[in-house]
């Protein structure tokens, strides 16, 4: 598995007369955790939809590694870039390890089985999500949460040079966030993933993208970004920032009925 180079120049997207993101721009470099983070609406997932090409820009450009995705080939899409979408349907009539194997498609010939190599893949990112025991499953019994890390171990078994992932810790208990966030630093691919979380976001990305009605209003490590003067412009809520004394990432404390000041 390598490492791409995305770049998001200038992107518009739109949904009808309504504007979703507005002139975003974005770089991750090869091998970085770029994290998006802002309130419900802001445009994350609608910016990770352009990135992953499902919804084309009205103007601006997606690129990895130089090409405009919207021009690459499928196949060649397919074995550059996965994604981890919140909307998965649970009706599919297969195992998870049958599931996890469909992330081997783009790097198969029509009808060919399983080698060696692929069965060596799927167990290591069964693995990595905690989720060899539930290799003989039906999907479809699953609770959210399993089905959600065996989405994730698809997309680590895809071996993609860029992971888009919307909100990855949805339904996971604690334990398991740590443990898919963890597998993500760990990989040699570029990842960009939208979190609500912003002290899973501060400890496990490198850089971070806050993004406020369609528009980047900050972005930068999270040290010198989450500060409480922007999460009170953004969120709208009076906060505390510390570094956190054993890991040295910001943590954030909000203070529930307390207002801003200006």
């Amino acid at each position: 598995m390598t490492a791409a180079e995305l770049v998001v120049d200038g992107v518009v997207l739109t949904a009808g007369a309504r504007r979703l993101v507005e002139d975003v721009s974005l770089t991750a470099r090869p091998g970085e955790v770029i994290g998006l983070v802002g309130p419900n609406g802001s445009g994350k997932s609608s910016l990770l939809r352009a990135v992953y090409r499902v919804l084309r820009p009205a103007a601006g450009q997606v690129r990895v590694d130089g090409a405009d995705t919207w021009s690459l080939p499928a196949r060649r899409l397919a074995r550059t870039v996965a994604a981890v979408v919140q909307e998965t349907g649970a009706d599919i009539d297969l195992t998870v390890r049958e599931v996890v194997a469909m992330g081997r498609t783009p790097h198969k010939r029509l009808l060919s089985g399983d080698t060696a190599e692929d069965a060596a893949v799927i167990a290591s990112a069964l693995t990595a999500v905690d989720a060899v025991g539930l290799a003989d499953r039906s999907f479809g019994l699953l609770s959210g949460g399993e089905r959600q890390r065996v989405l994730i171990a698809r997309a680590l078994a895809q071996r993609p040079a860029l992971l888009v992932l919307d909100e990855p810790t949805n339904h996971l208990d604690i334990r398991h966030q740590l443990d898919v966030l963890g597998a993500l630093r760990r990989l040699t691919a570029t990842v960009l993933v939208a979190l609500h979380d912003l002290n899973l976001a501060a400890y496990y990305c490198d850089r971070l993208y806050v993004l406020c009605e369609g528009r980047v209003t900050a972005s930068g490590p999270p040290a010198e970004i989450l500060t409480p003067r922007l999460l009170a412009e953004v969120y709208g809520v009076a906060s505390e920032v510390v570094l956190h004394p054993r890991t040295g990432a910001p943590q954030v404390t909000f203070l529930p009925g307390s207002r801003p000041t200006s």
